[in-house]
């Protein structure tokens, strides 16, 4: 085996300048001769003469006619066009040595490093050594040159072959060996280049050999090719010999390297169209993407501007649900189409610069800020929306409350002045006898201070009604009747009272006689009955508290009332002991009672059942708060434990905030590292979004417990989900500037350490850490990197008060390209994209004119057919859609103007 390290055999490409110029980096790659030699002595003999003939001379054995190294330095100095060393004359062993020697040396300083092959192995006729050796030649001077589409040699040369053959029939180039087995390749090449030469037409892959002949044949004849195959070998052989097949089928590349020059024209325009057509796909996906978002959130708008309040809870339940899915279903993924968007414009205005073309302006109305602006515009309408949504919630509450408040208060008065009018109205005392005169002017007494009793009553529904008044209850038509006919009622009941006050005092002369046991009963019961309608109206009261203070005031409340219920036992006790008595002087002395009291229509009987009922209601009372104390105590768990998730969440989320800002210029390493740091950065605050779900459910849970505000935390769920749609916004945002920094360094060909350069000078100028220098750091950074930008001092007597330094002009140049918006700083982005444009250039619409015309035969003008022959159907069809007639005598109908179009192409224009 024969190791042989040949750059040959891999290369890459860099563009080096904007001319086109290739410049050629080698890797060291070592290369295994172990292949059967059959083919090569042949083929390499027959490569050799094919340049040796140029010097008048040849060799017929290659093992042997190079061991004197005299040939082989001339075969060196006809292929490199350049001149060796003075070769040793002598026949002695160390003269071939040395002469060889010189040759090997030669070939070093192409770039090739030589393993494992020295002189003495080539002097001594070692055919393996001296193959390798030549391969290595042809490989260095025949085959690195070759490149199509910044692809390494061979891969260049297969790739040339594969476009050449492709429209042929029975031809599919794969590799160099089998694919060429049947002739037909070679032949395809052939006839591609020089029609006249071969008829294909007539070629038959069923016979290889003569098809193999007929191309050695013809290639040796018309081509000067000469013959370094065999064609029964090759197709005998299972796998011919790869680089000998490679070897024959360079000299068809350097035969027609003429008529690659208007390809490689062509291959440049289809770039430029490719980016052309690329950079337009994506101006129609952003301006698709942005109408869509702005229509979805035109539609949102309205309805959440809508502040129809519904009548009852349950409807407005269901607004407060609908708008719940809106911010769980439908927002989230806007949300994502927003940040994809933004991603999307800033890869597009990146692509751009890099292509050298004017920077996307979208559509009126669509610009990146005016998405913003509708955006904030929806989340400002949605916070009112559920501000409202919640105050209408709680008014429909307090509502519904007063509005059952009000019906039992009615309830209670107009069960009390049932009859009382008529009552009033009797004329009784005309008929009556004294004890009675005097009995009904107690009882109407008795009645005036139950009638004072009452107004109270009478002003709480009048002030109840007036409070859904202002609330708007939704039946206040209904409210204000009740309420209305309740106070004429009570206003001629005071009427009614007085009039019939006046009748019996003009009687009461005529009274002599009180039975003050009825009298006194009468006026101790009627109080004592107006605190039990009280204490029961209180006792059946309904109640609306949100917190633990509140349900514990009223528990307190009803404490004292209980404390009360002793002294007001024995009050009944005593006025219980009043009938008693009553009845026990009737039984003493023998009066036959009526058993009517004639001053109160109160009987011992009422004032027992509803001393029951009062004595009934205690407990229930009890209970009903009770029930209270413990949903309020659920409220108070719900709202701590809110609270212990929302000052985890909310102080992680400003902590992610402030890494992520200082992370850009903080983070080390290439960009491929920070790519990867930053998303699993950002993958860890994704895993975190199981917290922000279990925040909202907490959420929802407290709004459906009625919980609308918690006193153990500051946070919202509003702060926590504008916080996390923040968060996620910034780390998408940071992890596409480094997607443009590692677009912008592949496609500007700057190295990672040029890269870490920058980034070191930016880092060290931006003072404030915040990823942005304003114009004196940026300054005093071109400075340190070697731009002549010293200002004159202020007061220099060499200044001229009415011009500016070239200094001062060319930092004034530069901002513009770095700030083009006067927002008096400068971003890493913009400096990236200042240095790689100071490093590096792309295609010039002079090169896209220049390419044109190599097409065009050096014409003024480019024809249809000659478009659709040199372009691939796709852009020779997207260049006659877009370019214009040419304007000229001498031109052909039909004739295209390419000049306008490739100055289209790089300026302001519709393309």
């Amino acid at each position: 085996q024969i190791g042989v390290d040949s750059s040959g055999l891999a290369k890459q490409f860099r563009p080096r300048s904007a001319k086109g110029n290739i410049k050629l980096c080698y890797k060291s790659v070592t290369y295994s001769v172990t292949s059967p030699l059959s083919h090569l002595p042949q083929t390499f003999t027959a490569w050799c003469n094919s340049h040796l003939r140029k010097a008048g001379t040849q060799i017929e054995n290659i093992e042997e006619d190079f061991r004197n190294g005299l040939k082989l330095m001339l075969l060196l100095e006809v292929i490199s066009g350049e001149r060796l060393p003075k070769p040793d004359k002598g026949k002695m062993r160390f003269h071939k040595i040395a002469n060889v020697n010189k040759a090997l040396d030669f070939i070093c300083s192409k770039g090739v490093k030589l393993v494992s092959i020295g002189a003495e192995e080539i002097v001594d006729g070692n055919v393996k050594m001296t193959l390798g050796m030549i391969w290595t030649i042809i490989l260095r001077f025949a085959i690195q040159d070759i490149s199509v589409e910044e692809t390494s040699a061979k891969e260049g040369l297969l790739l040339w072959c594969q476009r050449k053959t492709a429209p042929y029939r029975n031809v599919n180039v794969q590799n160099f060996h089998i694919s060429w087995k049947d002739g037909l390749a070679l032949c395809a090449l052939i006839h591609r280049h020089r029609p006249d030469l071969i008829d294909y037409s007539k070629l038959r892959k069923d016979d290889p050999i003569g098809n193999l002949n007929t191309a050695f044949e013809v290639a040796e004849k018309f081509l000067d090719i000469p013959k370094m195959l065999d064609a029964e070998d090759i197709v005998n052989t299972p796998k011919p010999d790869e680089k000998a097949i490679m070897t024959y089928v360079s000299c068809f590349y350097h035969a027609f390297a003429g008529a690659e020059q208007a390809e490689t024209a062509a291959n440049r325009i289809c770039k430029v169209l490719a980016v052309n057509q690329e950079n337009e796909k994506l101006m129609e996906e952003y301006e698709k993407l942005a109408s869509e978002l702005l229509e979805w959130i035109r539609r949102t708008i309205p309805w959440l501007e809508n502040r129809a309040a519904e009548q009852t809870m349950r409807a407005m339940q269901q607004k407060l649900e609908d708008f719940r899915d809106y911010r769980r279903i439908h927002k989230p993924p806007r949300v994502q189409e927003k940040c994809q968007l933004e991603i999307n414009f800033n890869t597009l205005q990146t692509k751009l610069r890099l292509s050298n073309r004017p920077a996307f302006m979208p559509s009126e109305g669509k610009m990146v800020s005016d998405i913003a602006n509708a955006w904030k515009g929806l989340e400002q309408v949605e916070k009112g929306y559920e501000e409202w949504l919640l105050t209408e919630i709680r008014r429909l509450e307090r509502l519904d409350h007063l509005a059952e408040k009000f019906k039992q208060k009615c309830a209670m008065h107009e069960s009390w002045t049932g009859g009382k009018e008529d009552l009033l109205s009797q004329k009784d005392y005309e008929s009556a006898s004294l004890m009675e005169i005097r009995a009904l002017m107690r009882k109407h007494e008795a009645f005036e201070s139950d009638l004072a009793a009452h107004q109270d009553r009478v002003e709480q529904i009048a002030a109840i009604a007036q409070e859904l008044n202002e609330l708007d209850y939704h039946d206040a038509a209904t409210v204000n009747a009740r309420c209305q006919g309740i106070c004429d009622q009570w206003d001629n009941l005071g009427t009614l009272t007085q009039k019939r006050r006046d009748s019996l005092e003009r009687v009461e002369k005529l009274w002599e006689t009180i039975d003050q046991l009825y009298l006194e009963f009468a006026k101790r019961a009627a109080p004592f009955n107006n605190w039990m309608d009280g204490a029961m109206e209180d006792l059946q009261d309904m109640f609306i508290v949100h917190s633990i203070e509140e349900i514990q005031s009223l528990i307190t409340a009803h404490d004292q009332f209980k404390a009360t219920l002793p002294e007001a036992d024995k009050e009944r006790m005593a006025t219980m002991g009043i009938h008693n008595e009553i009845l026990k002087i009737a039984q003493t002395y023998g009066i036959k009672l009526s058993g009517i009291n004639p001053y109160t229509t109160l009987s011992p009987q009422d004032i027992s059942t509803k001393w029951d009922t009062v004595k009934h209601l205690v407990p229930l009372r009890d209970q009903m708060l009770q029930e209270e104390v413990a949903r309020q105590q659920a409220n108070e768990r719900l709202r701590r434990q809110f609270a212990a998730q929302a000052n985890i969440i909310g102080p992680w989320i400003q902590t992610k905030m402030e890494e992520i800002s200082h992370v850009s210029v903080d983070i080390a390493g290439s960009l491929e590292e920070q790519m990867n740091s930053l998303k699993q950065y950002e993958q860890n605050i994704i895993n975190y979004k199981s917290n922000i779900d279990k925040l909202e459910g907490d959420h929802q849970l407290s709004q459906e417990s009625l919980i609308f505000d918690n006193k153990h935390t500051n946070y919202t769920m509003e702060h926590v989900r504008v916080g996390w749609e923040q968060l996620l916004t910034t780390i998408a945002r940071t992890i596409n500037e480094v997607e443009n920094q590692i677009l912008t360094r592949d496609a500007k060909g700057i190295s990672q350490e040029q890269l870490n350069e920058f980034r070191a000078s930016f880092n060290h100028f931006d003072r404030k850490r915040n990823g942005m220098m304003d114009p004196d750091d940026f300054r005093a950074c071109l400075i340190s990197m070697g731009y002549d930008l010293v200002l004159l001092p202020p007061f220099s007597n060499n200044r001229d008060d009415c011009s500016l330094t070239a200094g001062e002009v060319e930092f004034a140049r530069i901002m513009t390209l770095v700030d083009p918006n006067n927002t008096g700083v400068v971003t890493f982005q913009a400096f990236i994209d200042f240095m790689t444009r100071e490093t590096a250039e792309t295609d010039t619409a002079e090169q896209v004119m220049a390419s044109f015309k190599i097409l065009a035969s050096d014409k003024n003008y480019i024809t249809v057919d000659e478009l659709r022959r040199e372009l691939p159907p796709e852009q020779a069809e997207y260049c006659i859609s877009r370019m214009t007639r040419f304007v000229g005598s001498d031109c052909p109908s039909g004739a295209l103007d390419y000049i306008s179009f490739s100055s289209a192409l790089y300026g302001e224009s519709d393309l």
